[in-house]
């Protein structure tokens, strides 16, 4: 990896730069996610732990997780990274489907996915969470419902699942630009959503939000929930370090730039950070409050909404609720909106509906 040590050093001097941005408050959950962390050594972890066990105060039981290729996990690096302080693998494996990984330009078979998996667990790791996308160019019900099921048989304690989207810029993008392949229907999408939804509750798993399942156990009758994912969803602070990385404080919100050779020549040579901060208005919070709270299985507490934002928006948001609750799409319990199983997948149609304008 190019400018490899001049990264590390200027992720550390951004972690000293920035240490008090939450205020002293310990640290729950760290995550080593964005761009490739499996392209790092042991002792490149190593240098970065040392920093941030020196920098910040930490909870006994933090959730530690990495982000990794299942192309990397050879026995020798995953026996490696069991001897830091990781304790939860997160793999991006996106399909078992051979098609598939050629169509993603993924650079792992099945197999490799497969074996990935094994080794976290012969290495000692018991919370090991995959990826999986649906809605493929020319996927079908069966592929996709032989995915879910070989997910199922790994027997992993989460799974994470997405619904392809194109971005500007992807090889799959460009693929459809061309017509070289077609989107598929969202009828179709939404057949997949609800067979992956189904397959994984009967198969005991908690689907505590709209795109995250948690295998239920006897240590973990909730599910085996990711505590950083669920940050970002009940209005947790966080610190993110590196280019592209985004912070939340309570109060603003701002993203580090994503050029790598600017941010590290603005840290190293400048002692700057490049980022941008945003304050957002009430509005803009309020809409986040709503947005996030409905992805999860919580939902929205009434107290919360009335404490953070009055009792005027409380009585705006139930009343923009009111058709959704006639119609079941919507449900209240115990002083918890949330969005009916039924209607999960058209979630951002309700959302759009609730928010201020």
């Amino acid at each position: 990896m190019e400018y490899k040590d001049d990264y590390l050093s200027a992720v550390i001097r951004e972690m000293k730069m920035r240490r008090d941005y939450l205020s002293g408050e310990p640290v729950k959950t760290v995550y080593f996610g964005g761009g490739t962390p499996s392209l790092l050594s042991a002792c490149d972890f190593e240098r970065l732990f040392d920093a941030i066990y020196q920098l910040f105060p930490f909870l006994p039981d933090s959730e530690i997780t990495v982000e990794v290729n299942p192309d990397d996990l050879s026995e020798e690096y995953i026996s490696s990274l069991a001897k830091l302080p990781f304790n939860r693998i997160s793999a991006g494996i996106q399909s078992f489907n051979e098609a598939d990984l050629r169509l993603l330009n993924r650079r792992h078979t099945a197999a490799d996915a497969m074996k990935a998996v094994y080794r976290c667990k012969d290495a000692g790791f018991d919370n090991i969470s995959i990826d999986l996308i649906y809605g493929l160019p020319g996927q079908t019900a069966g592929e996709w419902s032989d995915n879910i099921e070989k997910a199922i048989a790994l027997d992993v304690s989460h799974i994470s699942a997405y619904n392809l989207t194109y971005e500007d810029g992807t090889p799959i993008y460009d693929k459809v630009k061309r017509g070289d392949v077609q989107p598929v229907e969202d009828d179709l999408c939404e057949l997949f959503f609800f067979m992956l939804r189904q397959k994984l509750v009967d198969a005991d798993f908690v689907h505590y939000e709209i795109s995250n399942f948690a295998k239920s156990s006897p240590s973990y009758p909730e599910g085996r929930i990711s505590l950083h994912n669920s940050s970002y969803w009940t209005g947790v602070r966080y610190l993110g370090v590196g280019p592209s990385a985004h912070s939340y404080n309570g109060e603003s919100r701002s993203r580090n730039i994503s050029s790598l050779s600017t941010y590290i020549r603005a840290i190293n040579e400048k002692s700057e950070i490049p980022h941008e901060t945003e304050y957002p208005d009430e509005r803009t919070k309020y809409n986040d409050f709503v947005i996030t709270r409905l992805r999860t299985m919580w939902g929205i507490s009434l107290d919360e909404l009335r404490k953070e934002f009055g009792k005027k928006m409380e009585c705006c948001f139930l009343k923009k609720s009111e058709p959704f609750l006639r119609s079941k799409k919507l449900k209240v319990e115990g002083g918890y909106v949330k969005i009916s199983p039924d209607s999960l997948f058209i979630s951002d149609t309700i959302m759009r509906e609730l928010i201020a304008i």
